[in-house]
């Protein structure tokens, strides 16, 4: 049974998803004062979601989920300003204004900001990220149309490098794409589902540069970008805008003389206490101190900020709670190819590590698995192609079984939609022939997949 306790003032800064989790859970629990400040815009959206605006299958209001009465309703003050300073000892934020606002709790929810190296040209006018709502507002200035802008370079091949790229392209501006690795996103991904988006990308129209670095961007006479040069050529572009999509970073920059402790990000225990008394720091801007399992210490996605805007919640609320991610998981979407990972698939396998890989005729779709090769406990999967179902996975990362077991039950994991072709029969043959297994495809039972967890299905 939780504790009352009795109300005190929490300041939320950052209204992404971490911190509006938060502050929607501590209201479902308390009758705590909660105030919400954000910089860039008063009301919660979805970043996720900005590039189906920009593409035109939404507009800006439908990013916002919540009606504007719904914070009056549930007692959530929000406040658009930018703080300058944290007083700790006072317990105070210092906006720029010069206003003040006090708190009894602080919750540091700020969210990541791109990452710039010192290229020369990076400020101009015309280089953009895609993590903001003026990122948006940047793109429809200078990316209108492909009269205005003939040709964009995107630097960076990650996941919002990707994004950006079918953005222009849904408007018909020719992209060149920087990547410094030797085939996409291959830091993460193995080799064979790299090469997959490196065809998918090139079938689109897009021009991807593999190994291929940004020296510097060159301006015209008004400060806005006219071209890019590369650093293993030195071959001149011609462009008007610039993504730099080459990761992001904790913003921390704010913190900056303050008394709580900081490294990449903002440093706390599991329970996402900072050094300080009464101050949190949730998603994208926080560090674990202590590893959990084999996740990094700051994890830039969507659901581990809401999980953690859960969890803060509950302490803040007298139920002092233990972040607790789980299995880790993540999905994308490179152009019409979906992806989804489980578990853990290396880019390079560790030790003692087995791997299978199946890829469609298509060159389309695509699993790859892991597991051990003494017990052969199941590790990880990705997929590309075919959707799986992420309560099966969860419960058989949990459960710790085997490789075996997730083949022979694939069609209870498989997650596509009615009369969509199957081919578990045809991945288990392969795996079958490679690992001179007898493995027997099960039919896909409603009952186990709708199961209890805990129960064995």
């Amino acid at each position: 049974m939780q504790k009352k306790i009795s109300p005190k003032s929490i300041v939320i800064l950052g209204n992404g998803i971490s911190g509006i989790t938060a502050a929607r859970h501590i209201r479902k629990h308390s009758e705590h004062q909660i105030t919400v400040v954000s910089e860039e815009h008063p009301y919660f959206f979805s970043r996720t979601a900005l590039m189906y605006v920009y593409m035109g299958h939404l507009k800006f209001e439908h990013t916002q989920p919540y009606e504007k009465h719904f914070w009056k309703k549930n007692k959530i003050d929000l406040k658009q300003g930018r703080v300058e300073t944290i007083d700790t000892k006072n317990k105070i934020l210092q906006f720029s204004d010069g206003e003040a606002l006090g708190y009894d709790s602080l919750i540091l929810a700020t969210g990541s900001k791109p990452n710039k190296f010192g290229w020369k040209g990076q400020d101009a006018q015309g280089v953009l990220g895609l993590y903001h709502k003026q990122d948006l507002e940047s793109l429809e200035k200078f990316a209108p149309n492909n009269q205005v802008c003939k040709r964009a370079v995107i630097v960076g091949g990650g996941l919002i490098g990707i994004e950006l790229a079918e953005m222009l392209h849904s408007r018909h501006i020719h992209v060149t794409f920087l990547v410094r690795e030797t085939s996409f996103w291959n830091g993460v991904l193995p080799e064979g589902e790299s090469e997959l988006i490196n065809r998918e990308i090139r079938e689109k129209g897009i021009d991807l540069r593999l190994n291929t670095n940004l020296k510097e961007i060159k301006t015209d006479e008004n400060g806005q970008v006219r071209s890019i040069v590369t650093e293993e050529e030195g071959e001149e572009i011609p462009c008007t805008v610039v993504g730099l999509t080459a990761g992001v970073s904790p913003n921390v920059s704010y913190l900056k003389g303050s008394d709580i402790t900081t490294n990449r990000g903002i440093l706390v225990n599991r329970y996402l206490e900072t050094n300080l008394p009464d101050i949190y720091a949730i998603g994208d801007c926080a560090e674990q101190q202590e590893p959990i399992g084999q996740r990094r210490p700051v994890e830039a996605v969507w659901y581990t900020g809401r999980m953690m805007g859960e969890t803060v919640a509950q302490t803040i609320c007298g139920n002092r709670t233990a972040y607790q991610p789980g299995p880790w998981f993540n999905s994308a979407k490179f152009f019409d190819i979906e992806y989804q990972t489980y578990g853990w698939v290396w880019a390079k396998p560790k030790e003692n590590e087995a791997r299978f890989y199946w890829e469609h005729t298509s060159g389309k779709k695509c699993i790859h698995l892991s597991f051990d090769t003494k017990s052969r406990m199941f590790i990880g999967i990705n997929t590309f192609g075919i959707r799986l179902r992420h309560a099966f996975f969860d419960r058989v990362l949990q459960e710790g079984e085997t490789v075996d077991y997730v083949l022979e039950h694939f069609a209870d994991a498989n997650f596509d939609p009615e009369f969509y072709p199957q081919h578990d029969e045809e991945i288990i043959n392969q795996f079958n022939r490679e690992q001179g297994a007898q493995l027997q495809r099960k039919k896909k039972s409603w009952k186990r997949i709708f199961s209890i967890p805990s129960q064995s299905l």
